[in-house]
């Protein structure tokens, strides 16, 4: 992301030059923690991966009721039969909202997001509703590891979307290659290059583990469909909101 067309409309208190002979230009928030010149974040020389973020309808118009995601890992991890547990619990005893939860630790893993710690939906819809994927800032942040962890409700659950799998399998085949499509897509893209080289190898690398957890589920599924959701069976299945 380079600053040279934000700094005209920023603040000069929060931007400042690194000492020389780096010179890069950093930035540094207003808050109450690790905001000052010493936990500044700098670019090279003032260049930086970051996010972005939305402006959302108010609150007033469009409640969005915050839900805990249930895939904190080590719930899962202490409880074998967390799964049971959950499926009956509301939301998730009914609908596609478990299924949507699953989607999302599938999000979580391809992008390495550890930090989802809730989810928010709109109230008007009801159960029907779809999920709004808010902050996932922590996404793409280490490409070298895989957290299996954040799998947890795939591979005890053992129910996926079909269309999710489908899609998931077409991606990971020539000519639609994950990374490929991504890195295609991202190309045009102000900022681009977003993703580097490695965070696109580690997408293709992750996809691959989670077709390798569903063959899994399969081979020792009694039943295939009860693994393979055909979610066109269920009313109303929205798809998911993702905001940076």
């Amino acid at each position: 992301m380079g600053s040279a067309g934000l700094l005209p409309s920023c603040s000069s208190s929060t931007f400042v030059l690194s000492p020389w002979p780096a010179g890069n230009v950093c930035f540094y928030g207003e808050c109450s923690y690790y905001c000052s010149t010493e936990h500044a974040l700098c670019g090279k020389p003032d260049r930086l991966e970051g996010s972005m973020a939305t402006l959302l309808p108010d609150k007033t118009l469009a409640k969005r009721p915050l839900s805990p995601t249930l895939a904190s890992a080590h719930r899962w991890e202490l409880n074998p039969n967390y799964c049971a547990q959950v499926r009956e619990t509301p939301p998730y005893n009914r609908g596609h909202r478990l299924l949507d939860l699953i989607d999302m630790t599938i999000l979580d893993f391809l992008m390495g997001n550890m930090d989802r710690h809730h989810y928010e939906t709109f109230e008007k819809f009801g159960n029907d509703t779809f999920l709004l994927h808010l902050d996932n800032g922590r996404g793409f942040g280490t490409h070298s590891r895989d957290e299996l962890s954040i799998l947890a409700p795939l591979w005890q659950c053992c129910s996926i979307k079909k269309s999710t799998y489908l899609r998931l399998q077409l991606l990971a085949t020539q000519p639609y290659r994950l990374s490929d499509l991504l890195r295609e897509a991202l190309a045009t893209d102000p900022l681009a290059p977003v993703l580097a080289e490695p965070h696109l190898r580690a997408l293709d690398r992750r996809l691959g583990k989670v077709l390798v957890a569903v063959g899994r589920c399969l081979a020792g599924a009694a039943h295939p469909d009860e693994v393979l959701v055909d979610d066109l069976l269920l009313p109303h299945l929205p798809s998911m909101v993702v905001l940076w």
